[in-house]
């Protein structure tokens, strides 16, 4: 299996509400509150119902890990997530940025000749 069928699968939403909340161990409403915070984004069916994919389980389980582990309130774990989402974007960025310099680098620098003294110790 790739990578994109695992994400495409991790992405699948497949889970009722009723469901996901089993899954997690919390009720159902907790859910939906953490919808309305924004924390949590479950697809819907076309008669409206909630579906939770495999990686919006993970994120609520990150969600209950956060509050009760480091007691980190819900305004708390919003700021984690974007914080963590943001960093991840300057991680690419920044990646991108290094592959542009050293193909700039690779251009522009001579490639370094070996000196006389070099030559003469081989």
């Amino acid at each position: 299996m790739t990578n994109e069928e695992e994400t495409l699968q991790e992405d699948e939403p497949c889970f009722v509400i009723s469901v996901a909340a089993r899954m997690v161990g919390m009720h159902q409403q907790t859910l939906r509150y953490y919808e309305r915070a924004g924390l949590v984004q479950p697809s819907r069916s076309r008669g409206k119902r909630r579906l939770y994919s495999p990686a919006d389980i993970e994120r609520v389980k990150e969600i209950q890990r956060l509050i009760a582990d480091l007691g980190v309130n819900l305004a708390g774990v919003d700021v984690i997530f974007r914080m963590r989402e943001r960093m991840l974007q300057m991680e690419s960025e920044m990646e991108e940025l290094r592959g542009m310099l050293q193909r700039f680098r690779d251009r522009r620098l001579p490639a370094p000749r070996r000196l006389a003294t070099d030559e003469a110790t081989d």
